[in-house]
């Protein structure tokens, strides 16, 4: 087998790993937002009957995983591995949300990147030969999440411009081998950057150094550059994160134009929903990808897209210890249907 790594942090899959299904699963402000009649399920009441905003995030990630696993014409023993995470402490929406399902396991903690590091391993287990199907995916829960990394919302504390709003919902897709699906094709895994943020309501600027060192290092690895793909979206960045990046590009000798969005910018209406800077959350990148990229390169609008979550890898712990908020990014080049057929 030849060597499939192509420069420094890219690899080029020997057969482009198809996305068979995907589903999105989201609370009820996710679906007032513009992308609502998108989303596979929208859930009223966001503890979705649950005693607690932790269970509710893993009955989120339980019926989508069951959704999109249905949407693929499989069963759940079809799957030979899931991968998964969210924001919880030691991941625990995953486990008690995926526990039942008895399949091989593996948690994945990327903070809001978690979506591109699923799709990247569950990619790369199948192209190595180790799996037929893999089930990957990632959720998050805007309750759970101020509590644990800001303030309970029962403290009323004032969130400022800079601050961006955690997605309700799970996004999940099944990969597999076969079938005139969208593929994964390559696969740039980024590094850990700390440009020295310490505020964890500006998670925008946290992460935006992450995303730009995977955009950079795709483009130098591939020989592209950005108006070679059709759509280029980071994951989380909101309004703040995504103008420092074509503002830290452009002093790289890129321009990033209109093919250029974030994720976090596109769930939320920022003028009528007061997300302030946009959308994050581990959900954040997973259902806008499920809901509002995916059926775009199902249809042949999209033909190529560089898809990067991004996340921010703080700790309550950390945090209160004064340290940096570093980020992380991973980078997944999609093409579309049409682009590739089967060997």
């Amino acid at each position: 087998m030849g060597v499939k790594k192509i420069g420094k942090q890219t690899v080029r899959l020997s057969e482009g790993v198809r996305i068979l299904a995907a589903a999105s699963t989201v609370s009820k402000k996710e679906g007032e937002g513009p992308l609502g009649k998108y989303f596979d399920k929208i859930v009223e009441d966001s503890t979705f009957g649950e005693k607690s905003w932790e269970l509710a995030e893993s009955r989120f990630i339980r019926e989508n995983m069951e959704l999109v696993v249905q949407k693929a014409g499989l069963k759940m023993n079809d799957m030979d591995y899931l991968l998964c995470g969210d924001l919880l402490n030691q991941c625990t929406a995953s486990t008690f949300g995926i526990m039942d399902f008895q399949i091989p396991f593996f948690g994945l903690y990327g903070a809001c990147s978690t979506m591109g590091e699923s799709m990247c391993l569950g990619a790369m287990l199948i192209d190595g030969g180790f799996a037929n199907h893999t089930l990957v995916g990632a959720s998050s829960h805007f309750c759970g999440a101020e509590k644990q990394f800001r303030a309970p919302l029962s403290l009323g504390n004032q969130r400022p411009p800079s601050a961006t709003w955690t997605v309700t919902g799970d996004g999940a897709v099944v990969l597999g081998k076969k079938g005139n699906f969208p593929c994964i094709t390559e696969i740039t895994t980024g590094k850990i950057m700390d440009m020295g943020v310490t505020d964890a309501n500006n998670m925008g600027a946290a992460m935006a150094p992450a995303a730009v060192d995977v955009l950079i290092n795709n483009f130098q690895d591939t020989g592209r550059k950005p108006q070679d793909y059709d759509v280029i979206a980071t994951g989380d960045l909101g309004e703040i994160g995504r103008g420092l990046v074509v503002d830290l590009m452009k002093k790289e000798g890129f321009t990033m134009d209109g093919r250029f969005t974030d994720c976090g910018i596109e769930i939320f209406d920022k003028n009528t929903q007061d997300t302030h800077s946009g959308g994050s959350g581990c959900a954040c990148s997973a259902v806008t990808f499920c809901a509002h990229f995916y059926p775009r390169l199902m249809s042949g609008e999209i033909g190529s897209m560089l898809f990067i979550p991004t996340g921010a890898l703080l700790s309550t712990t950390s945090s209160q210890q004064g340290q940096n908020i570093p980020g992380i990014a991973h980078g997944v080049v999609i093409e579309g249907c049409g682009e590739k057929e089967d060997k």
